[in-house]
């Protein structure tokens, strides 16, 4: 009877503190901004890496994809790496001169880890991630008694439990201000999707200063979590949106923006996303979802970038001589069924395929939309030049006109779609999006994404025209 008792009265404490856990679980929440200091912070222009020069500026975009964009982006970079180029007097490899990362989903996990741990990608990043089980794992931790009282609470989901493996396993329970602190390029930008606006939200300081929110404690892993948080299979990574510092104010950019809805309606509608975060009552959470609902490509902060941002703003003083962007897009094309069926589609399928459409189609208007911005910019370039021949030829004494300094412009794009052999083609648009590869599927991806950016015709262009 005494044994029963104290068998008893152990499985109550247990319970007892299993269900004090339900309480007490709660999302880590993103620090308090104490001071709002527009030059500070992780922001591209505090990293000033004097290994890497401004004049050959690369810009890199990851797309989502789980773990297939993860190892096509990383055999991208180990192509890169094994890459070398003679630059203003000096030997060095192609990757040493990545200015800009932009990533999605998948993509932000080979993006995030370059920018934290440089080099030793080329020799952990498959075992700590690419070749890892990382949906087992994930469904091992949800199996266990203990999560299921956390994930009991309110405050607790799916997500945190992904975001806490992720910080603790991949990325060395680092935070942005490690980022900072090494004060090395290239700058990542990693992208998630306001739920309820829609649209890009950026893990960046320029855009927490909106939040009144300190990144520099944030865990990379959270904002990689966010990034690849694909609807109906993981919940929201939610943020604060805390009071602003008694010294904010608005950034000039964003008032001038407000203003020019005529001018510049693109301009104009990221602005006012943004000071939809300066409505505190109204909005006093974020909810963050999979980046590739708002841009699949990661390609859209180097666009606004090139067009009103930092890297339009360098071309200005003339510091970029070659600009080259680097796409690397994993989308897939797998056998569709539906087609061959008269039921209608069950919900699941409905709810994948209403997420997807709308990502696939957009994603090509992206990088079309990157293709529009290298013409316009040559197509200036030229426009200035004819002009000034007529002014010199008609009117010999006048002042020249204002140059626009010549600019190489370079897009290179890797996707399974520009592989020749129909056979290996239709294999590759046909593996699935998961963070779950066989390591044969994980290699033969590596080899493909660094084959398929070396035989790219705009890489052996730039390759070409570089100083020997």
């Amino acid at each position: 009877m005494r044994e029963h008792k104290e068998i008893v009265r152990i499985v109550a404490f247990i319970a007892l503190f299993l269900f004090s856990q339900t309480g007490c679980a709660h999302h880590l929440v993103n620090d308090r901004l104490a001071e709002y200091q527009p030059d500070a912070g992780y922001r591209f222009k505090n990293l000033t890496d004097d290994g890497n020069s401004d004049a050959l500026f690369v810009a890199v975009a990851f797309s989502g994809g789980g773990t297939r964009a993860a190892a096509l982006s990383y055999g991208v970079m180990k192509a890169l790496s094994e890459t070398e180029i003679a630059w203003q007097g000096k030997t060095k490899r192609l990757v040493e001169e990545i200015d800009l990362i932009s990533t999605i989903s998948g993509g932000s996990f080979t993006g995030g880890y370059y920018a934290l741990f440089g080099d030793r990608i080329f020799t952990d990043f498959e075992r700590k991630f690419l070749k890892r089980d990382i949906e087992g794992e994930l469904t091992g931790l949800l199996r266990r008694p203990t999560n299921w009282f956390r994930l009991a609470s309110f405050h607790f989901d799916r997500i945190d439990l992904a975001a806490e493996h992720y910080h603790r396993t991949v990325f060395e329970e680092k935070t942005f201000g490690d980022l900072l602190a090494r004060n090395r390029r290239p700058f990542v930008v990693i992208n998630a999707t306001n739920m309820s606006l829609g649209d890009r939200f950026e893990f960046t300081q320029d855009q927490f200063d909106f939040l009144g929110s300190d990144l520099s404690s944030y865990p990379v892993a959270r904002a990689v979590a966010a990034s690849s948080a694909f609807p109906f299979l993981l919940s929201p990574i939610t943020l604060n949106n805390h009071p602003a510092p008694s010294n904010y104010r608005t950034p000039p950019w964003v008032e001038n923006a407000m203003e020019d809805y005529e001018l510049n309606r693109r301009r104009f509608m990221r602005a006012k996303m943004l000071k939809t975060y300066e409505d505190k009552d109204g909005h006093p959470y974020t909810h963050l979802l999979d980046g590739g609902l708002a841009d699949n490509i990661g390609l859209r902060h180097v666009i606004d970038s090139v067009r009103d941002g930092g890297i339009r703003q360098m071309m200005n003083q003339e510091k970029i001589e070659k600009f080259v962007a680097v796409i690397v897009n994993a989308k897939t094309s797998p056998p569709q069924e539906i087609d061959q069926k008269e039921d209608a589609p069950h919900l699941l399928d409905v709810a994948v395929k209403t997420a997807t459409i709308s990502m696939d189609n957009y994603s090509f208007e992206t990088i079309e939309l990157m293709k529009d911005v290298k013409e316009a910019r040559e197509q200036a370039q030229r426009a200035i030049e004819d002009c000034q021949g007529l002014l010199a030829e008609s009117c010999p004494l006048a002042p020249r006109l204002p140059a626009l300094k010549q600019m190489d412009f370079y897009i290179i794009e890797v996707s399974f779609e520009s592989i020749d052999d129909p056979k290996e083609r239709e294999w590759f648009l046909s593996l699935p999006t998961n963070f779950s590869l066989k390591p044969a599927v994980v290699d033969r991806l590596i080899e493909k994404g660094g084959a398929l950016l070396k035989n790219s015709e705009e890489f052996q262009r730039l390759i070409e025209e570089l100083p020997q």
